[in-house]
């Protein structure tokens, strides 16, 4: 009697699934943009309870991670903020060809960890009724080049720099605003989304360039199976369903 063919279909597609765990498990390391911390340490839990690889994480601005890896951290994934640094490993030949792509689209916001404040929004930056706006820094961090964008579509930034307090990547801008350090400032929509934490103002997407986050898997781990897999994960619909839960949008 011939094998009924949904049958073995279904089999091999368990197969896929479970054969990584099966196998001898593998570890990457993931240079990962300060601004998705906490949905790379989900979606870490996630692969690797799906494949039996482990994780290990580096977070900081995506400049500074761009710059670590140009000059040889060992890193096997990299998931910028931005698409200008993985472009630019990239034309070094420093990534797999082909492999470069948008994993998620960040959102800015205005926020403040102060929720009496009636003047979270553009109004609020234009009366300046504040001592100091945390921004992260636009030389390295794209959501302070987003942030920069904004004040000067609206002819603030002339105004308000001299108040301007600089993170050295947006989870460093978050911290400064959390311990009131800054009165408020432009952080990820990531950050604040479903945190009953201060008031936050979700500035319009018109307003700055668009925040195209891109991974790159790099060429040093070209051979390296659990990178290969990481990489196919994000486009899963599980990591897609992850990251949209953060704040995140994704084609």
């Amino acid at each position: 009697m011939k094998p009924n063919r949904r049958v073995l279909l279904n089999l091999l597609l368990a197969l896929c699934l479970v054969w990584p765990a099966l196998g001898q498990a593998a570890e990457i390391r993931v240079a990962v943009a300060a601004n998705f911390t906490e949905t790379a340490k989900t979606l870490g839990t996630a692969f690797e309870r799906r494949t039996g690889h482990r994780v290990t994480h580096s977070f900081g601005s995506s400049g500074q991670l761009a710059t670590q890896i140009q000059q040889g951290a060992p890193f096997d994934v990299f998931l910028s903020a931005d698409a200008e640094r993985p472009l630019w490993l990239e034309q070094q030949s420093l990534t797999v060809k082909g492999s470069r792509f948008v994993y998620a689209y960040g959102r800015l916001v205005l926020w403040s960890g102060d929720k009496s404040r009636t003047d979270v929004n553009l109004k609020g930056l234009r009366a300046g009724r504040f001592s100091h706006l945390a921004i992260a820094d636009p030389l390295t961090a794209p959501y302070g080049l987003a942030a920069e964008e904004v004040l000067k579509k609206h002819a603030l930034f002339g105004q308000i720099s001299p108040k301007i307090v600089k993170g050295g990547n947006i989870a460093q801008t978050y911290g400064f605003v959390k311990t009131r350090a800054a009165d408020m400032g432009f952080v990820a929509l990531s950050q604040v989304k479903g945190r009953n934490e201060g008031i936050y103002w979700l500035v319009p997407a018109a307003d700055y360039s668009p925040i195209d986050q891109q991974a790159v898997w790099l060429k040093r781990s070209e051979n390296n199976t659990a990178a290969r897999a990481y990489m196919g994960f994000l486009k899963s619909p599980e990591a897609r369903k992850i990251i949209r839960a953060q704040g995140y949008e994704v084609d």
